[in-house]
């Protein structure tokens, strides 16, 4: 999908979702972020972006 065709289906360029997930994992998120001076929205952003491109490969 390309940013037009995203741009054109929301409002807004983000779009919030509240999850809930381990404490651990909130932890080492949160000692992520703060290591590498950025935000914890940053650290997952990244994530989900970098897996989700691993992933488009696997999906048929």
């Amino acid at each position: 999908m390309n940013s037009d065709t995203f741009k054109d289906q929301c409002d807004d360029i983000t779009k919030e979702f509240n999850i809930q997930i381990p404490c651990l994992l909130a932890e080492r998120v949160e000692s992520y972020a703060k290591k590498h001076d950025t935000t914890i929205a940053g650290v997952v952003i990244e994530a989900l972006d970098a897996f989700l491109r691993g992933q488009k490969d696997r999906i048929g």
